[in-house]
Formats: C-alpha cells, sequence, structure tokens
C-alpha cells in the first residue's frame, strides 16, 4: 500500500469550509467532515421514508415500489404525507445529500491542494436531478411535474413525459443531449482500450509508452489529443451531457409546449428552399 505513506502527509487539520476541527478526522480510509456527517443524515433519512413509504403500499419488490411527487392540483404547496408530502421531504433529502457529497469532494479537494474538476463535474449531475425535480415544476406551478421515485414508475414517468410532446426526440437539445453521452462513452472506450493495449503486454514484451499510445491515434485518425487532452475530452463530454440533458427537459413545458415536430417547421419554412416547382406537361 504505497499510498499509505502520502496519506500521512495530508492527513492533517485544516481545508474545511464548514465546522472547523469538530469533524475534521477519518474513520478507516473515509474522511468524514462536517459535509459527511451531513451527506449520512440526509441519505439515511431518504432512505427510511422511501422504505417507510413502502411499507404504506403494502410492498417491498424493489420493481413496484412507487413514492410519487403530489397530485397537480396542490401546485407548488405542500402535501399531506401520504399524498406526495413523502415525494416533498424525499427530494429535500436528496439533494441536500448531493450537495452535501459535492462540498465534502470540496474539502478533500483542498487538503489535496488540488482542483476542483471532481465536485465541478459531480454538479453537472446534481444540476440534472434539480432540474427535473425542483426547476421544471417550479416554472411549470406544481411540483406533481416532479418525476416519481420507483424503477417502473419512473420509467412510465419518462414515456409519458416523451408521448407528451410527440416525439420527444425531435427536441433539439435532447439530440445534443444523447449524441454527447454516446461520444462520451466512445471517447473512454477508445481511451481505455489503448492504455490496455499499452500497459498490459504479452508475457515477456515490456508495456508500451505514451510515444505508442500518441503514434497509434496518428495513424487511426491522424491526430492525438495527448495523454492529458484525452482526459480533458472525456470530461467536458461527460459535463456536457448531464448539463444538455437538463436543458432538454427544462424547455420542454415551460418553453415549448407543443409537439417537437412542429419546431422543425422553421427549417421547412426557410427562404432559401423557394417556392415547389410545378412540374407541368410529361413524357
Amino acid at each position: 500500500m504505497a499510498l499509505l505513506s502520502f496519506e500521512r502527509k495530508y492527513r492533517v487539520r485544516g481545508g474545511t469550509l464548514v465546522g472547523g476541527d469538530l469533524f475534521d478526522f477519518w474513520v478507516g480510509p473515509f474522511y468524514v467532515g462536517f459535509f459527511g456527517v451531513t451527506t449520512a443524515f440526509f441519505a439515511l433519512l431518504g432512505t427510511i421514508l422511501i422504505f417507510w413509504g413502502a411499507s404504506q403500499q403494502g410492498t417491498f419488490n424493489p420493481w413496484l415500489i412507487n413514492i410519487a411527487p403530489p397530485d397537480l392540483s396542490y401546485g407548488l404547496g405542500l402535501a399531506p404525507l401520504l399524498e406526495g408530502g413523502l415525494w416533498q421531504i424525499i427530494t429535500i433529502c436528496a439533494t441536500g445529500a448531493f450537495i452535501s457529497w459535492a462540498l465534502r469532494e470540496v474539502e478533500i479537494c483542498r487538503k489535496l491542494g488540488m482542483g476542483y474538476h471532481v465536485p465541478f463535474g459531480f454538479a453537472a449531475a446534481i444540476i440534472a436531478y434539480m432540474t427535473l425535480v425542483i426547476f421544471r415544476p417550479l416554472l411549470m406551478g406544481a411540483w406533481g411535474h416532479g418525476f416519481p421515485y420507483g424503477i417502473f414508475s419512473h420509467l412510465d414517468w419518462v414515456s409519458n413525459t416523451g408521448y407528451a410532446y410527440l416525439h420527444f426526440h425531435y427536441n433539439p437539445a435532447h439530440m445534443l443531449a444523447v449524441t454527447l453521452f454516446f461520444t462520451t462513452t466512445l471517447a473512454l472506450a477508445l481511451h481505455g482500450g489503448l492504455i490496455l493495449s499499452a500497459c498490459n503486454p504479452e508475457k515477456g514484451e515490456e508495456a508500451k509508452t505514451p510515444d505508442h499510445e500518441d503514434t497509434f491515434f496518428r495513424d487511426f485518425i491522424g491526430y492525438s489529443v495527448g495523454t492529458l487532452g484525452i482526459h480533458r475530452v472525456g470530461y467536458l463530454l461527460a459535463i456536457n451531457a448531464g448539463l444538455w440533458s437538463a436543458v432538454c427537459i427544462i424547455i420542454s413545458g415551460p418553453v415549448w409546449t407543443a409537439g417537437w415536430p412542429e419546431w422543425w417547421n422553421w427549417w421547412l419554412d426557410m427562404p432559401i428552399w423557394g417556392e415547389p416547382i410545378a412540374i407541368v406537361g410529361g413524357m
């Protein structure tokens, strides 16, 4: 465990955002910190409430558990516990846990003296979640527009939302998000495959160097972004995939209420096409 010698250098007081030295310690390999405590609190409370809600439904089958948001008639008000209030509390717990986890990452970065790329990247995923259950419902005037907590019920919500705007894949932001998700997978697969190829040689051969890796992609696609560059590319692709997925849903309803195929009428109405040409006569 070569890292154990390094851990002694950074397991020191300081770098905390809140709480000072109060929770500035480790439990085994895990840093605690104030936001580690709040993460544990929110995550535990939210999980307990989900199981309690399942008990009220008479099922602990993970496929059938459904913690639904309040009915649209409640608007942005508080709902009774078993009529959506439970969903509201669980949403608060989930948001609190996610944000606490990101801030705990910030404290660890401060202790290590490194950049905030990890918590910043995680923040993109948090924003995507909050867009679905907080920002979009706020803009549409009712918490009932959030998605339910449950496997089948969540899939049903996705399907119903897609049908509400006809062909949801005509949403231009959705196109960008899906393209970015696929491209992220492609970039990581290419990068992972390259590293394994270079660092896992046949028996009796030496591991290859970054020069070999760069040469492969120069020969393959004509250009190599480099060992640092590929991580920047993957990072930016992943963050943009999350952010554009948030954009694609937040404009569906608050901004665009018709079917998404209609949005593309501007393309058909562009003056570059001119008037339809009538074919007169025949052979």
